[in-house]
């Protein structure tokens, strides 16, 4: 797709603003991310690019994936699972520190249905952090220039105090050793 929700942000913007590990370690550090989330494990979530604050998620068609038999639509859930995950991951890179933040809000706008038969694409981004909250926006298409959906997602931050220890390192699958402290 092109710009992003309509904005376009140039690379050397999104790149200005990455801060720590490279988009390789992201990638693989998402990757094992949505691997120990039972349903995006099961359902074979793919992480395929992070540019840190943004994140490219794909996600492969499965019959299960069905809401509406006859019409061959996707489950509208699945689509709001999928805007969830992917804005949540691009909270984790958009940070200067990957910390736990759970999901406040998650507004879902449906252009078109996601029909079978085609993998669902997903792209999120950080749109702004502050003290206590983390803004993202994230999108859905099957069809480049055909968005399926658009998620406006806030995440609340805990902060580094009440994210459980070893967090970071499980994220980059790392022994912690006091050596690789990403704060």
């Amino acid at each position: 797709m092109g710009g992003f929700g309509g904005v376009d942000v140039s690379q050397d913007e999104q790149n200005a603003e990455a801060v720590g590990p490279g988009p390789e370690a992201w990638r693989t550090a998402l990757s094992r991310f949505v691997n120990v989330i039972p349903h995006t494990r099961e359902l074979g979530l793919e992480v395929i690019g992070v540019v840190p604050p943004e994140v490219t998620m794909r996600l492969p068609w499965r019959d299960e994936l069905l809401g509406d038999t006859t019409r061959g639509l996707v489950h509208g859930g699945v689509l709001t699972m999928l805007l969830d995950t992917v804005c949540g991951s691009a909270v984790l890179c958009g940070l200067p520190s990957p910390e736990v933040c759970p999901t406040l809000d998650l507004r879902v706008d449906h252009y078109r249905p996601a029909v079978a038969g085609k993998p669902i694409m997903a792209r999120a981004r950080v749109l702004s952090v502050t003290e206590s909250v983390v803004f993202t926006e994230g999108m859905l298409w099957q069809e480049p220039e055909r968005p399926i959906a658009r998620g406006i997602g806030n995440f609340m931050r805990l902060g580094p105090r009440n994210t459980p220890p070893g967090f970071v390192e499980a994220l980059f699958g790392e022994v912690n050793d006091g050596a690789n402290d990403h704060a």
